[in-house]
């Protein structure tokens, strides 16, 4: 049977996942703060609009949430008229945005005397990932709260794990992030490297993707990327965010991430082309023998 769920903004990534989850047979009340989204997409999937996080949440067992940074998912959750004071004892709040652990746990801390448990639960795999219904997310919380959120969560997710306490789920996302960035910049060099050298690029990615060199990365962004073609996937400006929570992330550990300090740089220096909604895989253009094509 499916469950009565909430699901808060309706961005590029919510939408259809809020859309996956009334396919999958729940029933879903969305709030969006631009409310003529939310109107659109009650009228492609066949939910429910509200004009609140509280209104949206009132007797839901699950509350999504996918939102901008730290400010907005406190604003739904706990803010005036959030979500969280209006869900009943043993609901869950689910939270797929990319944010500070330290924000995971302060609302795990607010929810857990009054019987609401908060889950992290940031995603990866972009745009395309959540249109097709094949996410990745990576989980902090409580197990009981998790065993409740992850069946649901399977309608948009192809992996879905908990990996530990509150924020655990956030702190896999940094490192994520970190890994993500640093391939790009390595496919981005040994583009620069092979162009310098007039190889057949499309030749040298055919054999290297099938090599040690292979990654997600490589296979679905060398070609746009000798292409100089970025508009669109995971913009520069939120790779920026998420690398701020990282390092932030890092010098309350007390530990130093030069890799990822070089890639915030670079990444600041794209920002600087005017790529601020580039995919992430225009760190190509900031190179040697590097150009954006122009159509």
């Amino acid at each position: 049977m499916g469950e009565r769920v909430a699901f808060l903004g309706l961005g590029v990534m919510g939408y259809p996942m809020a859309g996956h989850l009334v396919r999958a047979g729940h029933d879903v009340t969305v709030y969006n703060r631009t409310a003529a989204r939310a109107a659109r997409w009650a009228g492609e999937h066949g939910g429910h609009v509200a004009t609140s996080p509280a209104e949206a949440a009132a007797g839901a067992r699950i509350v999504f949430c996918c939102v901008g940074n730290d400010d907005d998912v406190r604003q739904v959750a706990v803010g005036p008229h959030g979500a969280m004071p209006a869900m009943a004892e043993g609901t869950v709040f689910v939270d797929h945005t990319t944010t500070s652990a330290t924000l995971a746990r302060e609302l795990h801390a607010w929810g857990e005397p009054r019987g609401v448990a908060f889950v992290d639960a940031p995603i990866s795999g972009g745009q395309s990932g959540a249109e097709k219904g094949v996410l990745t997310v990576m989980g902090g919380g409580d197990e009981p709260a998790w065993s409740i959120a992850e069946p649901v969560i399977r309608a948009y997710a192809r992996q879905a794990r908990r990996i530990g306490p509150s924020g655990a789920g956030q702190t896999t996302k940094m490192m994520n992030q970190v890994a993500f960035g640093a391939a790009a910049q390595g496919i981005a060099e040994a583009i620069w490297l092979g162009r310098a050298a007039g190889l057949d690029l499309p030749a040298v990615f055919d054999v290297i993707t099938q090599g040690a060199a292979g990654s997600w990365q490589m296979e679905n962004r060398w070609r746009t990327m000798v292409d100089g073609e970025f508009d669109f996937g995971f913009a520069v400006d939120w790779m920026r965010k998420d690398l701020g929570i990282v390092l932030a992330e890092a010098e309350r550990l007390g530990l130093d991430l030069p890799v990822a300090k070089l890639l915030d740089g670079f990444y600041a220096e794209v920002q600087q082309m005017g790529g601020h909604r580039w995919d992430t895989s225009s760190l190509v253009a900031r190179g040697p023998g590097a150009s954006r094509r122009e159509d």
